[in-house]
């Protein structure tokens, strides 16, 4: 399955519209059989700007300007909430990749700005072609990046110097330097052939059981958020059920004979 950011006239900006679609795209893929991977990337000539500050300028102003003297219904407590909420909801929208159990692929060309790098760090593999950029932008417009960078990006890179190096001086951080560092599993000359390779990726793990890469997705992940007992304990209950389906045996048989996975059933 493809998933393609298609706001090319505005540099694949992300609005309240994107925000929107991208929860309601990926709760969809996760409860969908046929859909076993994805792939997800930009149209036009760059990944994200990032978020859509002109279409947002509106709710910064309210967020920042005092309430008139006597309104009620701004007071500091009631408007931290808005604000939390404003920011929880943005949030909830790019964890939509991460709690999706089929493996996200994510295929970054030319800029990935700010927003664009929080939505690319909750994504499982993350290729790009050698023209790819990475920039946490937050900090030079004031803000603090708030929509899972600070809290993912470290454990991706398994830097904090770097990570911090990143995030406080807003650089570019180029492809072949985010290959080094492990954030990209590879970077390829140009957009062609790295959406081939994206897609050959893709089909390879659809190819698999989807007991198996589901739960080895969750299994990741809850490993990633626990201790090494807890994740143990969690895979060791995973396992005493998941152990019995039939596409292990299957599995085995294809592999014996030295032939391609064979269709397994949706899941």
């Amino acid at each position: 399955m493809q998933v393609e950011i298609n706001r090319p006239d505005k540099a694949n900006a992300m609005n309240a519209s994107f925000f929107a679609e991208l929860r309601e795209c990926f709760d969809s893929l996760a409860m969908d059989p046929a859909c076993l991977a994805v792939v997800l990337c930009g149209s036009g000539k760059v990944f994200s700007s990032g978020l859509d500050l002109e279409e947002h300028a509106q709710t910064f102003m309210e967020m920042t300007t005092p309430a008139p003297a006597g309104d009620v219904t701004r007071d500091p407590a009631r408007k931290s909430v808005q604000i939390a909420r404003f920011v929880s909801g943005m949030q909830d929208s790019l964890a939509s990749l991460d709690r999706c159990p089929k493996p996200v692929i994510c295929a970054v060309h030319s800029a990935c700005i700010g927003g664009g790098v929080d939505l690319v760090c909750a994504t499982d593999i993350r290729l790009a072609s050698s023209d790819a950029w990475f920039s946490i932008k937050e900090v030079d417009i004031g803000l603090c990046a708030d929509l899972g960078t600070l809290q993912r990006l470290p454990k991706l890179i398994g830097s904090e110097s770097l990570a911090r190096e990143l995030v406080f001086t807003a650089r570019k951080f180029p492809a072949t330097e985010a290959l080094q560092a492990g954030f990209l599993s590879a970077v390829h000359d140009d957009k062609q052939a790295l959406m081939e390779h994206a897609v050959e990726l893709g089909s390879h793990i659809a190819a698999r059981s989807p007991v198996a890469m589901q739960g080895s997705k969750i299994n990741l992940n809850y490993a990633r958020d626990h201790t090494v007992a807890q994740a143990l304990q969690h895979q060791a209950l995973w396992s005493s059920v998941m152990l019995q389906t039939g596409d292990i045996p299957a599995a085995i048989a294809s592999a014996q004979k030295r032939k391609p996975p064979p269709p397994f059933p949706p899941l």
